[in-house]
């Protein structure tokens, strides 16, 4: 992790850097850049500082060994479903939010009630209980 925290933490201050060069440029009469720049910053700082509190808890990675072979990091990378129906779910509640926001409110609360179903579905697709062994 350690190029990614490098690659977040080195950016945050030429964000910062650049807004405060865009106010410049603009005479501060342009308020979304001079302050959207520093706070996307900010926000690149965070995700910085997050993963390098996370490289300190976990062991380091294949791909963060210079010498590593691509065999390494083999082997099992997470649990996922493959013939999950839910993404489509959550992709039909999106288009419907969008087209509420196209056609009328109301339409965007049914992608609302869609997408939330969907979202629990797919969180507890592999759920079988409590006390499920």
């Amino acid at each position: 992790m350690k190029i990614e925290t490098r690659l977040f933490v080195y950016l945050a201050p030429f964000f910062v850097a650049m807004g405060i060069i865009y106010g410049f440029i603009t005479s501060w009469q342009e308020p979304v850049g001079f302050l959207g720049m520093p706070l996307l910053g900010a926000l690149v700082a965070m995700i910085g500082a997050y993963l390098a509190l996370t490289a300190r808890r976990i062991d380091a990675r294949p791909e963060d060994d210079e010498n590593g072979e691509i065999a390494d990091g083999a082997g099992d990378q997470g649990v996922y479903a493959p013939w999950s129906w839910w993404p489509l779910v959550i992709a039909a509640a999106a288009a419907l939010a969008f087209l509420g926001l196209a056609v009328g409110w109301w339409v965007l609360y049914f992608g609302f009630v869609v997408g939330v179903i969907g979202l629990v579905g797919w969180v507890f697709e592999f759920s079988r209980g409590q006390h499920a062994h």
